[in-house]
């Protein structure tokens, strides 16, 4: 599904992507195309971006082909999703303790709306960290 997004070949795309958007959230996939956990997470924002068009913009990036951003934002993780709004890259507390990013694969749709929907209304109320709608601390059961 990654060929229907936006990819954003060059760390000046990336920078004018987020410094040209002012009134929608900026969705940022870090990662690569070919791994299976991006590709979940493809399909999942590729399902979304027509219903969050009119507050939110889904782009990707391989960290590969655009290294800049990989030690600022640690992305040492196969797949990474991040937000920014206005020019400022907002944390979400998902109950992880990496309020930074999303670092796994979201597959429910409605899911990830909700993430986006919060995100967005927490910028634009000029917050920098915002609380997920759901607690991510019991995803995997040890």
């Amino acid at each position: 599904m990654s060929y229907f997004l936006v990819h954003l070949p060059s760390g000046w795309h990336v920078d004018q992507a987020i410094l040209s958007e002012e009134d929608r959230v900026v969705v940022i996939r870090f990662g690569h195309d070919y791994d299976p956990t991006c590709m979940k997470m493809d399909e999942t924002l590729y399902g979304v971006s027509e219903k969050v068009k009119n507050f939110a913009v889904v782009y990707l990036v391989d960290i590969t082909q655009v290294p800049d951003f990989n030690k600022m934002y640690e992305l040492y993780d196969p797949c990474a999703t991040m937000f920014f709004y206005r020019n400022k890259h907002i944390m979400i507390d998902l109950g992880t303790g990496n309020n930074n990013k999303i670092n796994w694969a979201i597959e429910n749709k409605q899911e990830l709306i909700d993430i986006i929907e919060t995100v967005y209304r927490g910028a634009s109320k000029g917050r920098g960290l915002v609380v997920s709608p759901k607690d991510y601390s019991t995803r995997y059961k040890y």
